[in-house]
C-alpha cells in the first residue's frame, strides 16, 4: 500500500512553523500599525492657509477651517477649487503614510519562498 504525501510524524516542518509564526507576528504587527493610522490627523493648508482641513487615517474628513478672506460671494469657485485641493492632499499624505506603513511591514518579504 502507497504511503500518502506529508511529513513525517504528520507535524510542519520546522522551517514552515517558524514561516507561520512569521507570518501572524506581521499581521499582528500590520494590525496595530493600521489602529494607530485611523487614528492619526492629516492636515493640509491651500489658498496661503486659508482653507485647512484635516483628515483621519480611514480618509474621514475631521476639520473644515476657512478663514474670512476666502469667502466671496461673487467668487464661489475660489472656494471651492480651494477646499477641494486641501482635501485632495490631505487624503494624498494619508495614503503615503498607509503605504509606507504597508511597505515597512511586507518589505521582507522578497525573500520568502513563495
Amino acid at each position: 500500500m502507497a504511503k500518502r504525501g506529508g511529513f513525517p510524524g504528520g507535524g510542519v516542518p520546522g522551517n514552515m512553523a517558524n514561516l507561520m509564526k512569521q507570518a501572524q507576528r506581521m499581521q499582528r504587527q500590520m494590525e496595530e500599525g493600521q489602529k494607530e493610522l485611523e487614528t492619526k490627523e492629516f492636515v493640509a493648508k491651500t489658498g496661503g492657509g486659508a482653507v485647512e482641513v484635516a483628515v483621519n487615517g480611514k480618509k474621514e474628513l475631521l476639520r473644515l477651517v476657512l478663514a474670512e478672506e476666502i469667502v466671496d460671494p461673487e467668487d464661489i469657485e475660489t472656494l471651492q477649487d480651494a477646499i477641494v485641493a486641501a482635501v485632495n492632499e490631505a487624503i494624498r499624505q494619508a495614503d503615503e503614510a498607509s503605504n509606507e506603513l504597508m511597505g515597512k511591514m511586507t518589505g521582507g518579504l522578497g525573500g520568502m519562498p513563495f
